[in-house]
């Protein structure tokens, strides 16, 4: 059987149609594994979240289509490539340097700029190309230039993003300039290749420029892309590029600025329907002689509310921006005349020409002009891009790649003709134009010369770039969004509960209201005259008394909405934040990084999460490699040896050898000669480039970890790799070099799956040496292999123990042989028409055959710490976790089994097809087998979905959307693998569009993960290697995986339960307290009298019951740290919503009336006929209103005491504190306030009130009255209806050993020998590397020759 996948246009498994499963006795075929040829703005343009039938946006336009003829391109049909005038038909080659005196030549983006509107917003600025460069001839930059890079400072703000907020609002008027914003250029479309050459037509007649053009409207007056043009950029001549106003390299990803904070702030504030209520109640108390209360009530408290909101926000947003200027004022090197300064990042301009050194991420975007490699070659590492951790190769034009020294540098001149910044991150065009030999020499630049900001530069000492995009334009922020304004479910939920509070007000006053009109009705103007009430003569009268009434019952009542809810609830999930950030067990003390709540609003949604979408590569794992074991010749060996897998004798194969006991045999063992190829095969067979230090040793610079790991495995067994030659390598074995020649290489891809070296060895043999995936090993080998068995149960437990595997085989081949087949080798390699790779696969096909099995190589990919136990945790709380992730099928199967987030008996669902027929098929199979299955065979916990890339593009279209969710939804786990970073948002936004329940959270930790990270309704990024672009981006940020753990279960669920019992609590002490007052109304003549003192009315939300809900919110732990970790289940009740359901509401609330009537009618018996005191007169209407004030009181914080699971010093405080702290301030502002002629009310009313014995029996009793019934509640729902919460708090209160420890010990037992005994037909494969022209690199290098004065390597091939 070939090996991968059926040819295109074959049947894709077809002998699988009928399957559910892609696992059988024979192997599941695999796709190349590389990214959809959809890019990802193809993508933005086919996907959206909006519904179906939605009319699409226009058709994104080409930055690409530059060719002189200012015709739009049009993305859903390629054109016809027309000839160029004069040009022939014949298909002769090309010089890729044509004359640079011709005058007709169609490079693109470079030709006929006239046609083209200047970059620069004032064509008068644009410099005149035979501009003098400053570092050619001397000279100073003009002082203009500091101004001119303040101008592009101010235009690179947030004002001026997408035009700014004055330049929208011009736009909106007509009156925009003629000019444009970066932020308004479309994306590219890369799938525009072929042109038409309109430069000989006739130009469209020009329309007469219009002085003043005025439309109303929004968005007029926008000019078209297409006629822009390129950017021209100077090499050299800064005066040159500051006239241009490219923006500056300042990056900001705060929420708001000086301009922007009010508006936005204020309408985040006021989407929130109580502070809209709040507003309108305290313009109606502005109205003189309608407002039962003082008119400043609601609108001081609302201030109040406002403030401490903005307060929040502005210490949240300063933090964002000091981790902004953090990374602006990193180190970056200029070159300043003809020596390289130090400055920082956001001094970078577009055409500065910078060095960055190993190990530094590149703080612009950068065309590549010089390396110390040869040929200009350098190794980036894009996983802060696209996730990738292989090393991508780069290289230089062959006519800067020399321009080593800063001299040299300083003498170059010429512009770069470059495209529009636009976000795709693979493509790239632009044209070079140097001064040589007297003339110009125009160059084509393309993506393999480009240097993106985000990126690391690994295994190079340094490189040159010139800038060509900076700060917002660079491609790494293109793909960024702006900080979304995100609002939790419990809020969006607490807005319609103030609807409905709103609507209870407005039933109050109408039903106040229409009771004045009857009473006015029955009594007549004479019984009700002592009132001075307006006559009720006529329907305007009566409209006019309606219309009185309902605003001054409306003030009356709006208290029923507590103000100071919000306020508490600010404050609270700020504290929340702040406990956050200081646990001490998600600090992590190696890089000294704690936890950090960015976002303190979301807290509460931490404990209702049902979705978590994670990044692979440094979230998961560290992405580093090391060579933990091997089987060679049928025996085991690790560097660390279990002890019961100790070997019971030398050649026991039941057991594990260490590595020492290898070397042993070396010497002696009948399988010396195995051994000694295995480690030979180790220490040639790959793509390394070793580095000689001064000191002697040897750094290796591997494109993959994978490659590294294992020549590191055969230095360890003391097979030393020490130099490449472009035909030889050169090993150290056994004391002694050996030489080895490279005869031909057989490049690995993803179809191949396997890399073939030929050599000639020392001993004058030929042989192959391969190394690869088992599926393709296997079935290439000869029928003299006794140790396969042994080697394919070894593999089983490699896997099961979540180790990358590779199986290494050899073979000798006759000198004729290989004579022939080297000729069909040459002869494929120099195949044209675009097929050499095919041909070139073909010829290894020949060679590689009859192999001898030597052995394998178990890799680990070393997970973080934590992460099997964290994922394992989660998904017992309820949580599916969807890992997405750049890396190939394989890799990232082989990391779901030992993260264990896929487990031994999990069925996979593989979708890897080549179209989009093929994938719906595929979906829609899987999905009726489960659905229809009728003897529920299939569990849906044992299943996994794993899709990669190009089945997931077509996956997300409209029409198979829904199809793909409802198969992922069923499953326990879901991984996507080669998604690029706007696939992992659309996944999330996918499901965040059809389960509109659920709460979603990102996490990752590299730039490729911020759109994900803000699609999701939290977003978490770890402050990892990848830098901390997702850490800034995100909500929360974390040091490692495993706190996610605590975070979610710990901190998440207490969040929930505080915030929930915070609101509804609020609620019901506003509404215990006010509906006294509606049911005075019908005891005074429904007058709006009132009973309270109206600012000791405003005092009982800003003093007397403000720390209770604070107390409750922060302080409160239904269930300890310890057991929410212990017993993760508890976490469903977050994710049910079950404190806070509209049922739970309703309780409460009823609770509040039931609550309001024993207060009032107690109230009223207590002091019957007014109260009459020992001195015989009455008590009078204030001393019972202050009594009864004094029993709500007393009732609400009794209440607090009964749903408070935990005491402090700081209940004591709030609680029973806030009753005495009631009565001391109504005994001294009772006395005080009248004499200052405030509060009147109060007059002689304390001296009544203190010394009545009705006072202090009545709120004792009418506060045990009222709370009996919620106390034989709580007793008898404990007794007999527990929930799963009420057992873990009794565990916990009276300490119940829990005995499970041990049964998860025996469980894990016997899951570990089912592992070893079960088969797998699946494994991971040790190969990471980029699928790119690996022979390249190794001619390329000559590692025996030194490096140069500035640290070059020069090329080991010969001048061509």
């Amino acid at each position: 059987m070939a090996a991968g996948r059926p040819p295109p246009g074959a049947p894709s498994s077809a002998q699988h149609d009928d399957l559910l499963l892609d696992f059988g006795n024979e192997q599941p075929y695999y796709g190349g594994g590389q990214r959809s040829t959809l890019n990802d703005d193809d993508l933005l343009r086919l996907h959206s979240d909006d519904a179906q039938g939605a009319a699409q946006p226009r058709p994104s336009v080409s930055y690409d289509d530059f060719v002189g003829s200012g015709q739009t391109t049009q993305p859903t049909a390629t054109r016809p490539i027309q000839p160029a005038p004069g040009a022939t038909g014949g298909g002769g080659p090309i010089s890729p340097y044509p004359d640079s005196r011709s005058l007709d030549r169609h490079f693109s983006q470079t030709s006929d700029l006239g046609n083209y509107q200047r970059y620069a917003e004032d064509s008068d600025d644009y410099p005149d190309e035979s501009t003098t460069s400053y570092y050619q001839h001397g000279g100073a930059i003009p002082p203009d230039s500091a101004a001119a890079r303040d101008s592009a400072r101010a235009r690179n703000s947030v004002l001026s993003m997408g035009g700014g907020l004055i330049g929208r609002a011009k736009n909106m008027l007509g009156m925009g300039p003629e000019g444009y914003s970066e932020m308004d250029l479309p994306l590219t479309d890369p799938r525009a290749t072929a042109r038409v050459d309109h430069s000989h037509e006739p130009p469209p007649p020009q329309k007469p420029a219009k002085k003043f053009d005025f439309k109303f409207g929004f968005g007029g007056g926008k000019p078209d892309p297409a006629t822009l043009g390129p950017r021209i950029i100077h090499l050299n001549n800064p005066p040159a590029n500051s006239l241009n106003k490219y923006v500056d390299n300042h990056v900001s990803t705060a929420k708001y600025n000086f301009a922007t904070f009010l508006p936005k702030f204020l309408f985040e504030q006021f989407s929130k329907f109580a502070n809209i209520f709040f507003l309108f109640t305290a313009g109606l108390q502005q109205i003189p002689g309608l407002s039962p209360t003082n008119r400043y009530t609601t609108i001081g408290p609302l201030a109040v509310v406002l403030l401490v909101s903005a307060g929040k926000e502005m210490v949240e947003d300063y933090r964002r921006k000091q981790a902004d200027k953090a990374l602006n004022m990193s180190k970056a090197r200029i070159l300043r005349g003809s020596t390289f300064e130090e400055t920082k990042w956001i001094n970078v301009s577009v055409g500065d020409i910078i060095r960055v050194e190993s190990e530094e991420s590149f703080p612009a975007d950068l065309v590549l002009l010089a390396s110390s490699e040869p040929e200009g070659l350098c190794y980036i590492e894009t996983a802060n891009l696209d996730g990738e951790t292989n090393l991508k190769i780069k290289q230089a034009l062959p006519e800067t790649s020399s321009m080593v020294s800063s001299s040299e540098l300083s003498r170059l001149g010429g512009r770069i003709r470059s495209e529009q910044p636009n976000s795709s991150l693979y493509t790239y065009e632009a044209t070079l134009t140097m001064q040589a030999g007297g003339g110009e020499k125009e160059l084509p630049l393309n993506p393999e010369q480009l240097l993106l900001r985000g990126a690391t530069l690994r295994n190079t000492p340094w490189v040159h770039g010139v800038v060509v995009f900076t700060g917002h334009e660079t491609k790494l922020m293109r793909n960024a969004t702006a900080a979304p304004i995100k609002r939790t479910k419990v809020e969006r939920q607490l807005n319609t509960l103030v609807l409905f509070l709103v609507g209870i007000l407005l039933i109050f006053s109408v039903v106040s209201t229409v009771g004045d009109l009857i009473q006015r009705k029955v009594e007549g103007e004479e019984g009700l005259a002592y009132l001075f009430l307006d006559p009720m003569n006529g329907a305007s009268a009566v409209a006019r008394i309606f219309i009185k009434d309902m605003v001054t019952y409306w003030v009356l009542f709006s208290a029923l909405v507590p103000i100071s809810l919000f306020v508490t609830i600010e404050m609270v999930k700020y504290w929340h934040g702040i406990l956050i950030n200081d646990d001490l067990d998600m600090y992590y003390d190696v890089n000294d990084t704690p936890a950090n709540c960015r976002t303190s609003s979301l807290v509460e949604e931490l404990g209702m999460v049902e979705f978590v979408f994670s990044d692979k590569t440094g979230t998961l794992t560290c992405n580093m490699m090391e060579y933990r074991q091997c089987s060679i010749a049928g025996i085991m060996y690790a560097d660390k040896v279990p002890e019961d897998r100790i070997p019971s004798g030398e050649d026991g194969e039941d057991g594990i050898h260490d590595f020492k006991q290898l070397q042993k045999n070396l010497e002696s063992h009948q399988s010396a000669q195995v051994i000694d190829q295995f480690l030979t095969l180790l220490a040639i067979c790959h793509t390394v480039i070793p580095e000689q230090a001064e000191d002697g040793s040897i750094k290796y610079q591997a494109a993959s970890p994978d490659e590294g790991a294992l020549v590191d495995g055969a230095v360890q067994m003391g097979y030393r790799f020490v130099a490449r030659k472009p035909r030889a390598v050169i090993i150290e074995a056994n004391g002694q070099q050996l030489e080895y020649e490279l005869l031909a290489v057989c490049e690995f891809n993803s179809t191949r799956k396997r890399m073939s070296t030929i050599y000639r060895c020392p001993d004058g043999k030929v042989r192959c040496y391969c190394k690869g995936a088992d599926t393709v090993i296997l079935e290439r080998l000869n029928d003299q292999n006794p140790h396969v068995d042994a080697t394919l149960r070894h593999l089983e437990e490699y896997a099961s123990e979540g180790l990358r595997t590779l199986c290494l085989a050899m073979r000798e081949i006759p000198e004729h042989e290989f004579q022939e087949w080297m000729k069909v080798y040459e002869t494929a390699q120099t195949t044209i028409g675009g097929n050499r790779a095919d041909e070139l696969d073909k010829a290894a096909e020949l060679i590689e055959h009859d192999f001898y099995l030597l052995g394998a190589t178990a890799i680990e990919d070393r997970l973080q710490d934590g992460v099997p136990e964290t994922i394992h945790t989660l998904q017992e709380a309820g949580i599916k976790v969807w890992v997405l992730t750049g890396d190939r099928q394989e890799t990232a199967i082989n990391i779901g089994m030992s993260c264990k987030l896929l487990s031994e008996d999990m069925m996979l669902l593989i979708v890897n097809e080549e179209s989009a027929e093929a994938t719906r098929d595929n979906l829609q199979k899987k999905l009726d087998a489960i659905r229809n299955q009728g003897d529920a065979t299939i569990e849906m916990e044992t299943l996994a979905l794993v899709i990669d890339g190009k089945s997931l593009t077509y996956a997300l279209e409209k029409d198979m959307e829904k199809l793909f969710l409802d198969l992922a939804i069923m499953c326990k786990a879901v991984i996507c693998c080669r998604v690029s970073p706007l696939q992992k948002a659309l996944v999330v936004k996918l499901v965040k569009k059809y389960q509109k329940e659920s709460i979603l959270l990102a996490i990752g930790d590299g730039a490729n993960d911020v759109s994900m990270i803000q699609a999701a309704h939290i977003g978490v990024g770890i402050s990892g290697m990848e830098g901390l672009q997702a850490a800034r981006s995100a909500d929360v940020s974390i040091a490692q995986f495993r706190y996610l753990r605590k975070l979610l279960l710990v901190h998440g669920a207490w969040s929930y339960h505080r915030v929930s019992k915070t609101i509804l609590f609020s609620f019901y002490k506003n509404i215990c307290l006010y509906l006294t007052q509606f049911w005075y109304t019908f005891q005074n003549v429904f007058s709006g009298e009132v009973i309270y003192e109206s600012w000791t009315l405003s005092f009982y939300n800003v003093f007397f019951t403000v720390l209770p809900p604070l107390a409750l919110g922060i302080l409160d732990q239904f269930v300890s740290a310890r057991l929410l970790d212990r017993y993760p289940q508890l976490y469903n009740l977050g994710q049910r919503n079950t404190f806070f359901k509209i049922r739970v509401f309703g309780e409460w609330i009823i609770n509040a009336v039931y609550h309001s009537i024993i207060l009032y009618v107690g109230g009223c018996l207590f002091w019957l006929n007014d109260g009459p005191q020992g001195d015989g007169f009455p008590g009078g209407k204030w001393v019972w209103g202050t009594a009864m004030y004094g029993a709500v009181l007393l009732t609400v914080l009794g209440k607090a005491a009964l749903v408070t699971n935990n005491w402090t010093k700081y209940h004591v405080i709030a609680i029973p504190g806030s009753m005495a702290f009631w009565i001391l301030f109504v005994a001294v502002y009772g006395e005080v306030a009248p004499k200052l002629n405030i509060s009147v009310e109060y007059f002689g009313v304390i001296p009544r009130l203190f010394t009545s014995p009705i006072f202090w029996i009545q709120m004792p009793t009418l506060a045990i009255l009222c709370l009996l019934r919620d106390f034989a509640w709580k007793f008898s729902k404990r007794l007999w209806r527990p929930e799963a919460y009420h057992h873990v708090q009794e565990i916990q209160k009276y300490n119940i050993q829990d005995y499970r420890p041990r049964m998860e010990q025996f469980q894990k037992a016997i899951r570990k020998v089912r592992q070893v005994q079960r088969m797998r037909k699946q494994r991971g494969y040790a190969f990471s590397q980029a699928d790119e022209s690996q022979t390249r690199v190794l001619q390329a290098y000559d590692t025996t020759q030194h490096r140069g004065r500035y640290g070059e390597m020069a090329s080991s091939r010969p001048n061509q």
